[in-house]
């Protein structure tokens, strides 16, 4: 009955908020109700999971990451999905949405107002209060004394069978059961985690206990708890059926935001009396206990918690005063890794660098949201966010990015190393958006520190602006002068295979093509020789611009194409259109004016979800719009048109691989 009224209510109201108590089931409801009936919406039903979004400034980022909406430019996000939703029919789930209310119900506003194919399904604890919604209350599962019992029976019985196989219910203990299931008020969590007392007590003696707790709670007519106070009750008695080691990796690893494996919890959580040598233990009787849930198995499985039981387990951290010391180490242990990946970054394990850093992304959020709230923490923030220059700047996160280097910039003072770097990655980023004022703010502010990599870093960005402004012969002048040290790591390494590329790419555009092309080359071997990717991409792509004007078409097609395969599993938006660019037009040059055309529009598809098409450079401006004008007088109008609308209603990822392979 709850899903066929969700089916009614998706059907004639834009926002439907599913409310009701913690554990009752909104999330598993919303995801089968999606299911049902996301065939009604032609560009699908997409999920956004907001529980371990802490910071309502990154909700907008969320949905678009959700949507693979890859907009890293200067725009308001907010107006960029507003745009993007507004010719499509899509049905958005918003998921936990009470600790970002506010923000939601005016994200969620926007949205609607600009875009009338857009249904919004969101779970929260509370209404939204936004013109136009409808309200639906999730009850709990139903428990009823006949043989079938009703749902909330058939749940317990379905996990008890998985706690137990071979479980079943007979006339001995079928009044036990439904007993067991009333009082634990029909919640699908209390339910499932009441479950697996079955393996060390009968039913009975479960039902039992159950009952003494709740007449303790009771105490007199009128005193029933209620449902929140029942999930509470069933997930505390969880926690004293743990043992000591359990209740205290429980309350500890509630810290984490998302995900995390074995060797984290044992440098966060372990000490006193939980030895790092016993918790792969503990983990596994919390996994049989249902408090915690594990993808995976072995050594390289990942554990996570629902949001109520980690609820519960912060508080009674807080109670034991544990608080402040674990989110310490929390933060400490990710300061520690991204030091290893800003060290590790320029070598030949990029994509697994960005795999390991993607898949803690979250609590990373929580990491620098706790070094930004205390002032005594400022150089961790800005160490932290400019560690991570690397994943804002190449792997597609430039908008976060900016947002935390903006923040760890504001609430510091004075020369500091760390303060450099972060000032620099910011720099890259207001690069890679066009916004070269903002590049220019953060060349000065590397300026003001002393060291060698700090002036080694302002050069750089000066020279990157003046470049992309059109002034490449004073880049050239800057980017000659430089001297950087990769021995010294860090910036200096950075730069010492960047400034090579962007040089390469500032003499393209004067027209000096065999020094171009050398200093390319250049690039790419010191890459390939530690397996670098991202700078021996950047080469590839000025090698294909250099071989282009050089007249090998074919050849710069090939080193295009080399560029985006390198490229595609860091996810940089902004480089694949530079790469698109280049390839279409290597590929007219190659007498296949259809395709070129085709790839012109997967590449503009991509730049108006970056921001400032071709980075605002004057010279690959005026190329694309020349190879335009070629294309049409090649094609016809019509038929470039029809081609490039193709391209340009392509995905981003199928145009990355009909770019890359041809189909």
């Amino acid at each position: 009955m709850e899903l066929t009224e969700l089916d009614g209510l998706l059907e004639s109201s834009p926002l439907v908020t599913l409310t009701g108590v913690g554990g009752v089931g909104k999330t598993r409801t919303a995801l089968e109700a999606a299911r049902r009936v996301q065939d009604r919406f032609s560009d699908g039903a997409w999920l956004v999971e907001l529980s371990r979004l802490r910071d309502p400034l990154l909700l907008a980022h969320a949905v678009a990451a959700a949507l693979n909406v890859h907009d890293q430019g200067t725009r308001p996000l907010g107006a960029v999905l507003a745009d993007f939703l507004a010719p499509r029919s899509i049905l958005l789930v918003l998921d936990t949405c009470e600790h970002l209310a506010d923000a939601c119900a005016e994200l969620v506003a926007e949205l609607l107002a600009d875009a009338p194919g857009l249904r919004i399904l969101a779970t929260t604890r509370q209404p939204l209060k936004v013109a136009g919604e409808r309200v639906h209350t999730l009850l709990p599962l139903p428990v009823e004394d006949g043989a079938d019992g009703g749902d909330g029976v058939r749940l317990f019985i379905e996990r008890a069978r998985h706690a137990v196989p071979g479980f079943a219910v007979d006339e001995a203990n079928h009044a036990d059961v439904v007993r067991l299931c009333r009082r634990l008020d029909g919640l699908p969590l209390a339910l499932e985690l009441a479950a697996p007392w079955l393996r060390v007590l009968p039913v009975q003696a479960v039902a039992d206990r159950l009952d003494d707790r709740f007449r303790l709670l009771a105490r007199g007519p009128g005193r029933e708890p209620g449902r929140h106070e029942t999930l509470r009750t069933a997930i505390g008695w969880s926690h004293e059926l743990c043992g000591p080691s359990e209740r205290l990796l429980w309350a500890r690893a509630s810290v984490f935001a998302g995900g995390f494996d074995r060797r984290t919890v044992q440098e966060v959580c372990a000490g006193g009396p939980l030895a790092a040598a016993d918790i792969p233990r503990v983990l596994e009787r919390l996994v049989d206990k249902s408090i915690l849930l594990e993808d995976g198995a072995g050594p390289h499985a990942r554990y996570r918690m629902l949001d109520t039981v980690r609820e519960y387990g912060a508080g009674w951290l807080r109670e034991l005063g544990e608080e402040p010391e674990i989110a310490r180490r929390h933060r400490d242990f990710h300061i520690d890794q991204a030091r290893r990946a800003y060290a590790c970054w320029m070598g030949g394990r990029q994509v697994s660098w960005f795999e390991r850093v993607r898949a803690v992304h979250s609590d990373l959020r929580v990491a620098l949201e706790h070094s930004l709230a205390d002032p005594r923490d400022e150089g961790d923030a800005l160490e932290l966010a400019g560690a991570l220059w690397f994943y804002w700047y190449a792997c597609g996160f430039q908008r976060e990015g900016r947002h935390y280097l903006e923040r760890a910039l504001a609430a510091s003072v004075g020369p500091d190393p760390r303060r450099t770097r972060a000032a620099w990655a910011r720099g890259l980023i207001t690069l890679s958006q066009g916004d070269l004022v903002a590049a220019e703010e953060c060349a000065a502010m590397c300026r003001a520190d002393t060291e060698p990599s700090a002036e080694t870093a302002a050069a750089f960005l000066e020279a990157s602006v003046l470049s992309l402004r059109g002034e490449n012969g004073a880049a050239v002048a800057v980017l000659r002068a430089l001297e950087p040290d990769p021995a010294r790591g860090g910036v200096e390494e950075a730069v010492w295979y960047l400034e090579r590329g962007v040089r390469a790419f500032a003499h393209v555009q004067l027209g000096d093509l065999e020094e171009a092309a050398a200093l390319a080359e250049e690039s790419r071997v010191c890459s390939a020789v530690t397996g670098e990717r991202c700078l021996q991409a950047w080469g590839d792509y000025v090698q294909a611009l250099a071989e282009l004007g050089l007249g090998r078409a074919a050849s710069a097609a090939g080193h295009a194409r080399d560029a985006l395969e390198a490229k595609r599993p860091l996810h940089d938006t902004w480089f694949m259109a530079l790469c698109l660019d280049a390839l279409a037009m290597a590929v007219a040059a190659t007498g296949e004016p259809g395709r070129a055309a085709r790839l012109t529009g997967i590449g503009q598809r991509i730049w108006r979800a970056h921001g400032l098409p071709q980075l605002g450079s004057p010279e690959l401006a005026a190329a694309r719009s020349a190879c335009e004008r070629r294309l049409r007088s090649a094609l016809g109008d019509e038929a470039y048109d029809a081609a490039y609308s193709t391209g340009l209603q392509t995905s981003p990822d199928d145009g990355i691989t009909y770019a890359i392979t041809g189909t």
